[in-house]
């Protein structure tokens, strides 16, 4: 295991910068999820701590010492990518063993580290095979048993689940979070999908245009998040932002009702933010804070989504429990509960 700390780093390819700066420290053996949209950044930082893109200003240092300018076989990590990168004329056991064998490793040293990584990821029975008898997430497994076996201090995952189908991503993604409470491993993992951020992290860092946004536990980003781009990242169901007109001790929601606060200095809100699961439905439109059509109802058998269309063609999102009796095209009444309220100024930075 080893602590891992970026100070001012930067990327450039030519007169565009794409990391702006970035300073973060991550813990020995902690598992921290980079997540963002596409292009903002957190492959080519993953890549950068890897030494597989040389940084343009700052410093990496990977167990308290710098290495800029040490070449990625030194150090001391192991990376996963989305593909497999197997070689596929070689059997699962010489695939693992591979990169051990280069470093002239003893074969008895070899074979004990294999078989190891292979009883970790219940792989054993397959060490014979050859990659094509593989399914997707048992090649996906052999990758990450290389990169066990060189016993790294650091592991770096780039969005490892991307080429698996739902349910055998639920089933890898709970197989990675064993295997990090089994090595006790530092962890550095790339994704977009906030479900696996959530799940996964002890710690989410949420990458924007090459800026860090927020840092934070999942609770911590899903309860109290920074900014807008945060709230409407995080978490399985985007959240909900309404305009309001702020008052003394009110905000005025589109269609002119009024919801009361017991927050003071309302007057800098320009942004409301509501999760879906913590709207609720109303059955006398005179107690409610929002009316619209039902649009459209998405039903997952637990639970269900209902998107309603306000007067002014916004969408609002709830989610509902069970299988709820509402018909398509009815007019549905809203209410928002004060205290699961998120306030934004007009930069989109949270008040409270």
């Amino acid at each position: 295991m080893a602590d891992v700390s970026l100070r001012g780093v930067r990327k450039s390819y030519g007169s565009l910068e794409v990391v702006h700066g970035v300073d973060l420290e991550i813990a020995s053996g902690e598992f921290v999820v980079f997540v963002g949209p596409s292009g903002c950044g957190k492959s080519t930082l993953l890549r950068m701590i890897a030494g597989l893109e040389p940084i343009s200003g700052g410093d990496i240092s990977i167990g308290g010492k710098v290495v800029n300018d040490i070449p990625s076989p030194e150090r001391g990590i192991a990376m996963v990518f989305q593909s497999y990168a197997l070689y596929p004329h070689m059997s699962v056991y010489d695939n693992m063993a591979f990169g051990l064998k280069l470093a002239k490793t003893p074969k008895a040293e070899v074979d004990q580290r294999v078989r190891e990584a292979a009883r970790i990821l219940q792989i054993e029975d397959y060490l014979d095979r050859m990659p094509k008898a593989l399914s997707g997430g048992q090649r996906q497994r052999v990758a990450i048993g290389r990169a066990i076996v060189r016993n790294p201090r650091v592991f770096l995952f780039d969005e490892p689940l991307s080429n698996l189908d739902a349910s055998l991503r639920a089933q890898t993604r709970i197989e990675i979070a064993k295997l990090h409470d089994t090595l006790d491993a530092t962890m550095i993992y790339v994704t977009h999908d906030q479900v696996e951020a959530m799940t996964l992290a002890d710690r989410i860092v949420v990458l924007n245009a090459g800026n860090i946004e927020q840092v934070g536990t999942p609770l911590e980003l899903y309860s109290n998040p920074v900014n807008t781009f945060v709230a409407g990242f995080i978490a399985s169901q985007r959240m909900n932002f309404l305009p309001v007109s702020p008052s003394v001790n009110h905000l005025t929601l589109p269609g002119n009702r009024l919801l009361t606060l017991s927050t003071t200095n309302l007057e800098t809100v320009r942004t409301l933010g509501v999760r879906p699961e913590h709207l609720e439905l109303a059955t006398d439109a005179s107690t409610a804070h929002l009316s619209g059509i039902l649009s459209v109802i998405e039903q997952f058998g637990e639970y269900a989504l209902a998107y309603v269309e306000l007067p002014d063609g916004q969408l609002v999102t709830i989610k509902l429990d069970g299988a709820p009796d509402l018909t398509l095209h009815d007019t549905v009444h809203i209410t928002i509960p004060p205290g699961v309220v998120h306030l934004f100024d007009d930069a989109g930075r949270a008040l409270r």
